[in-house]
């Protein structure tokens, strides 16, 4: 009904009425109903709870104490928590180490594209440098689902209330970490949200009226299988091509091959009391990388896949176990090519041996 005076009436009158009759997250219904309660117009009620307005005929009037509980959760992490990476004793530097390590430690914002293929220590080089260098990490597991909510932050039901809690990028940002985007190539176009971001401007968080700020030392490394132009080969499904915009916010793309035969075996021997085997295995995965090169098999050994493979030998004590056990995710003619290779490369190895060991339970 139209009302020819209205009385006056303020935001604190409106809370109180709403959040007492209905609650913290009202709609248009209930604008109406504060409307008739205080003898106002609709646009009067809408104007007094305009900060509090979340979506299209949405107020969430919890927004002011959820940015006090925001504040307060940044304040309180940094206060106990460390994500410094732990210092792993049996890495081995190789590829592209020395130059990240570089760029973390200068402190000066530069984003990075890091490209190689499946399990050849781009995640792990990072991560170690970190570690080593004693700077916070935050990564990140990008999927095709990856949106703004998961990478900024959004609001959360806590304690029967809505109150916003920060997302990586803004834990990321204000405490000067570096931010680890793995597998950013399996992204979605939803991950533009980071424009700005890459930009090292920050971001303006719109659902709680707050400015954040990168602190000194932010940076953002990427990982990927691809350079952001798909897998044309179909080696890598679900991969995306990514926005060139988003592509061209990187500075630098550095590809990651796998380590030399030296390093890789160097890299086995930390994790295996049998350097022979170790020196033989590094062997075999150079010939399959090789062929693969050329074309003449669908598959290649990786260095994480070696790995596996040594671990498994100081569980079962058999090298015929660890390698079978580690490539039988392989089809079955890949495989058995790949045991033939070996069995040539190592004369103490029995490709005919007939069972393998039995787990214990």
């Amino acid at each position: 009904m139209p009302f020819t005076t209205e009385i006056p009436v303020t935001t604190d009158d409106l809370l109180s009425f709403l959040k007492d009759s209905v609650g913290s997250e009202v709609g248009n219904a209930d604008l109406l109903k504060a409307a008739d309660k205080f003898r106002c117009s609709l646009a009067t009620v809408k104007k007094r709870l305009k900060q509090y307005k979340v979506g299209i005929g949405k107020w969430n009037l919890t927004v002011e104490e959820a940015r006090e509980v925001f504040e307060k959760q940044i304040v309180q992490s940094t206060d106990k928590v460390s994500l410094v990476p732990t210092k792993d004793p049996t890495f081995v530097p190789f590829g592209n180490f020395n130059a990240v390590k570089k760029i973390i430690k200068s402190q000066v914002f530069y984003p990075t594209y890091i490209q190689g293929l499946s399990g050849n220590g781009k995640t792990f080089g990072v991560e170690q440098a970190c570690a080593q260098l004693n700077r916070e990490l935050i990564r990140v597991n990008i999927t095709i689902e990856t949106d703004e909510d998961d990478l900024i932050g959004g609001f959360r039901l806590q304690n029967g209330s809505t109150v916003w809690h920060n997302g990586p990028i803004i834990e990321a940002l204000e405490r000067g970490c570096v931010l680890l985007l793995d597998e950013v190539d399996l992204a979605s176009n939803k991950i533009l949200c980071l424009q700005s971001i890459l930009e090292g401007k920050g971001v303006f968080l719109k659902k709680i009226g707050k400015y954040v700020k990168p602190a000194k030392g932010f940076n953002v490394i990427a990982t990927a299988n691809t350079k952001g132009k798909g897998s044309e080969d179909g080696r890598f499904i679900g991969t995306n091509v990514l926005n060139e915009a988003f592509l061209e916010r990187f500075a630098i793309t550095l590809e990651q091959d796998y380590p030399s035969t030296v390093t890789e075996t160097r890299i086995l021997k930390a994790l295996c009391s049998d350097a022979e085997f170790c020196a033989r295995l590094a062997d075999w995965a150079q010939i399959i990388r090789k062929t693969f090169n050329d074309g003449g098999v669908d598959e290649v050994i990786s260095t994480r896949r070696l790995v596996h493979i040594v671990k498994a030998f100081e569980i079962f004590g058999s090298k015929e176990d660890a390698i079978q056990y580690s490539i039988n995710r392989f089809d079955d003619e890949t495989k058995q090519a790949f045991l033939e290779l070996y069995d040539k490369i190592d004369a103490e190895f029995d490709l005919n041996k007939e069972e393998l060991t039995e787990p214990q339970n």
